[in-house]
């Protein structure tokens, strides 16, 4: 084995015995667009959401990430905790947050959905993905909670 082979086998090592705990929300998200195109790819669109989050939760744990699926979300009002039902589709390595939707086009009330998760649970960023388009790069939408 040459020095080179065996600097990139205990590189690679490194890499996966750190796992995700040292990527931040971009590596995060690059993860999760590309696992939505291989999503939508496999099944394209018109299905019912919870078929495209149960594979995207696939996919994320096949790339060791730790992922939460239906993570309840209590709203927090004058110091007293809240469960009032609200539920994030998919929480990623706790710092992002994505909306599964397969409906004929996004709108402000989706977006509002999203932002109003990331305040609740402080995260910075969210992933809204509507896999009932043509091209689900189409329907991916990135929203930031306080940059």
């Amino acid at each position: 084995m040459t020095a080179r082979t065996r600097f990139f086998l205990t590189a690679r090592a490194a890499k996966v015995s750190q796992g995700s705990q040292g990527m931040d929300e971009n590596e995060l998200s690059r993860i999760v667009f590309n696992s939505a195109l291989k999503v939508h790819r496999a099944l394209g669109p018109g299905l019912l959401e919870s078929s495209y989050e149960e594979c995207m939760y696939f996919e994320l744990k096949k790339h060791g990430l730790q992922v939460v699926k239906q993570k309840p979300l209590p709203l927090i009002y004058h110091e007293v905790k809240l469960e009032i039902g609200y539920r994030v589709d998919l929480l990623i390595e706790n710092k992002l947050i994505v909306e599964v939707k397969s409906v004929d086009a996004i709108n402000d009330v989706h977006l509002a959905q999203i932002l109003t998760y990331l305040k609740l649970s402080e995260c910075k960023l969210g992933m809204l993905i509507n896999f009932n388009v043509t091209l689900v790069k189409d329907g991916i939408r990135r929203v930031v909670n306080n940059l």
